[in-house]
């Protein structure tokens, strides 16, 4: 398989959730909605709930072509909740994902939520992942500064 190969990516979208969940659990549960160590910076499940909406965003609109940014986890807040909020996204990706070829990712459209310029859809899922990793280090500073161990980032 190559890397462009939609299966591919699917399974190194799927590897880096399951870090994502495992670092979600790992999380004392009165402290994942919130816990910041500082102003201004949001609460683990704040930048979760982040990650979940661009994800239900970008995977409809890639595969349908529907361009709505809609918030996906509103009420949620226990942790029990936004696992399964994240199980729930997922499962929407999976079943979207077989309309999303090697041609759908490399077309090439403008931005639909936030003003930037026009880049292909491969693109914008590493966007995505790329922010999914991001916040999911911020995840394990709180963890370390709140004294838990954060999962191995090498077990996906």
């Amino acid at each position: 398989m190559s890397l462009l190969h939609p299966a591919s990516l699917l399974e190194i979208l799927d590897g880096h959730r399951r870090l994502t969940v495992r670092t979600i659990e790992a999380f004392p549960d009165e402290k994942l909605f919130h816990y910041r160590p500082v102003e201004p910076l949001r609460p683990f499940a704040e930048m979760i709930k982040e990650i979940l909406d661009i994800e239900e965003s970008y995977m409809r609109g890639i595969a349908t072509g529907e361009w709505t940014f809609q918030p996906t986890c509103e009420g949620v807040q226990t942790k029990p909740a936004l696992l399964a909020a994240c199980e729930r996204v997922r499962a929407r990706t999976r079943e979207l994902w077989p309309r999303i070829t090697v041609e759908r990712l490399m077309a090439v459209e403008p931005d639909p939520f936030f003003g930037g310029p026009p880049q292909s859809h491969f693109e914008r899922l590493l966007y995505s992942l790329e922010n999914e990793i991001h916040h999911r280090g911020q995840g394990y500073i709180y963890l370390r500064l709140l004294g838990v161990e954060p999962p191995l980032f090498y077990e996906r």
